[in-house]
């Protein structure tokens, strides 16, 4: 059995040197805990150990695990369709992937009439491959300018994923991207809600950290 209460212990202390080494505090950086399979039982005990945030890639897999795991926020950090939203904003705090403005306005729709907006991150297509998902860096303002605007929803900020690479530190210029391009919408457009950065994953999220992420989404190194 994982013993994740040490996994959480190293990846916390693992976090906190990469902030030191940057100059940030640890505590600006939020740890996304990613469930992608695993179970109810493991989830509990991550709890346990002071988890407090839990990202899942899947509606449907999120379906059966909120309603078992109260007391915690959710974030989906997987692609959503626009005929899964309504179901999602029942589960999520918050949606790292939105790529385009008619997501968004889905999104708006379904949330206007909800007590609070729901979060939403732009996903960004850092690594310019065709097979993932995300706006192009180009269109990232336009978007996020457009979503700014809409009812129900609150832009947080951006979210991006940097290749596969063999050594973490290859990834250093795609995050360095993401974070100048988050700077550069910030300083034009102080009004429109672009702070986060949710970058990095088990592979590389030091390295992540290093160049700015205020969220990490860290799953195989708490949880195999």
């Amino acid at each position: 059995m994982t013993d994740i209460a040490t996994n959480v212990a190293g990846v916390r202390a693992r976090i906190a040197d990469a902030a030191e080494r940057a100059g940030r505090r640890p505590d600006d950086v939020l740890l996304v805990a990613v469930t992608k399979t695993v179970d109810v039982v493991r989830i509990r005990e991550a709890v346990g150990c002071g988890l407090r945030v839990f990202g899942e890639n899947r509606v449907q897999e999120a379906r059966d695990k909120v309603p078992l795991v109260p007391g915690v926020a959710w974030h989906l950090i997987g692609s959503l369709q626009r005929n899964k939203v309504k179901e999602a904003l029942r589960l999520f705090t918050m949606i790292h992937s939105v790529d385009s403005r008619a997501l968004a306005e889905e999104i708006s729709r379904r949330a206007k009439a909800g007590a609070n907006p729901i979060g939403v991150l732009i996903e960004v297509n850092i690594a310019g491959e065709t097979a993932k998902h995300g706006v192009e860096p180009g269109e990232a303002e336009e978007l996020a300018l457009g979503i700014a605007g809409l009812p129900g929803v609150r832009l947080r900020g951006f979210m991006g994923m940097a290749p596969l690479v063999d050594r973490a530190e290859e990834a250093r210029p795609y995050f360095r991207r993401l974070r100048e391009l988050r700077d550069r919408i910030r300083d034009a457009h102080p009004d429109a809600g672009v702070t986060e950065l949710s970058m990095g994953m088990t592979n590389d999220f030091e390295v992540a950290v290093e160049e700015g992420a205020t969220m990490v989404r860290v799953g195989r190194a708490l949880f195999a």
